[in-house]
């Protein structure tokens, strides 16, 4: 890894700091704006703060060479079409002094530019995990957002991540090799291996017909929603692409996979999605397998992501954790272990 790589993360977050400085004077903001760094994870996000009028905006510094200028156009293309036509409430951007959305800003102390983009704030909370409720609505977000897919003439420039098999778990992972996962050991290598077989196997047969694979959210978890007064918000579209619509419903249980009221919270969403959209039975089949998707893909994502806090708090123990669940799913579908 050349260039950023070689500073420490303590370099690299005040070379950030200051280019964040730089980008606000590329909107129409207050001189006196001030700075707070909220969230590092694919990106750096800050808080901006005006104290003379109480205003805030959010401005996202885009990670090097995750997404092209075009997909991040793309990103905020389909947010701005969502919230238009009702489908969801999503965070909305702000131009720059230029009319742009995305500004490119440099800085002496990094090797390439970065794509920094504002957006007005959203208040809200994070939902609780436990609340049934709240998965039902959950649900029927996602089943309108499905539904604003289905319809949308998509611009023909439009460019995002394909989040299928291949770029997931297979040959070509965006997030690295589920193999490089922090603590894989003999028996996890073993145990995991042969789910990711069976996952493949059972998406295979599943298909990726435009009625259920199509463009998604892609990281629809607690952390992305905010609750305000009873609404709740969609944001963080940074994973948008073209997936599985099934892999809403598993990123919504993201990084909790194996806690006991999962299963409950599962059925929530199911309850309402049908109350907005159609769900066959077949495809509510599928959801384990979705679940253990994206458990897979999470656990690749901490072992190429361990500079971040999110990836440290979770760990090696993350990792162990997945091995019962990946015996549970092997059971429970009955197609593997018969050489045993």
């Amino acid at each position: 890894m050349g260039g950023e790589g070689a500073l420490s993360h303590q370099e690299l977050l005040c070379r950030l700091q200051s280019l964040s400085e730089r980008a606000v004077s590329r909107y129409a903001l207050p001189a006196t704006v001030t700075l707070q760094l909220i969230n590092l994870s694919e990106n750096a996000t800050y808080r901006v703060d005006d104290s003379a009028t109480g205003s805030k905006w959010a401005l996202r510094v885009h990670r090097e060479g995750y997404h092209s200028r075009t997909a991040i156009a793309s990103e905020l293309q389909w947010q701005i079409a969502l919230k238009a036509s009702g489908a969801a409430i999503t965070p909305t951007p702000i131009r720059g002094n230029d009319g742009e959305f995305i500004q490119t800003v440099a800085h002496e102390g990094l090797p390439r530019p970065r794509n920094v983009v504002l957006f007005a704030w959203e208040e809200g909370q994070e939902p609780a995990a436990t609340d049934a409720a709240g998965f039902e609505t959950l649900g029927e977000i996602a089943a309108r957002m499905h539904a604003h897919v289905r319809t949308w003439q998509r611009p023909p420039w439009f460019e995002r991540h394909t989040w299928d098999f291949e770029t997931s778990l297979g040959e070509r992972p965006h997030w690295g090799g589920w193999q490089d996962g922090m603590g894989i050991t003999r028996e996890a290598l073993e145990t995991i291996g042969e789910s990711v077989r069976l996952i493949e196997r059972r998406l295979g047969r599943f298909g990726k017909t435009p009625d259920r694979f199509n463009l998604i959210h892609g990281d629809m978890r607690l952390a992305n929603l905010l609750m305000d007064r009873g609404t709740i918000k969609v944001i963080d579209f940074d994973d948008c692409g073209f997936s599985w619509f099934l892999y809403d419903c598993a990123t919504t249980v993201s990084f909790f996979e194996d806690n006991p009221e999962v299963p409950e919270l599962l059925e929530a969403w199911v309850r309402g999605y049908r109350r907005v959209g159609t769900l066959s039975a077949e495809e509510e089949a599928e959801i384990d397998t979705f679940v253990m998707l994206r458990r897979l893909l999470l656990v690749a994502w901490i072992g190429s992501h361990s500079e971040t806090e999110l990836a440290q708090s979770m760990g090696v123990a993350y990792t162990q954790a997945t091995v019962p669940l990946c015996e549970r799913y092997l059971s429970r579908f009955g197609e593997a272990r018969r050489h045993r």
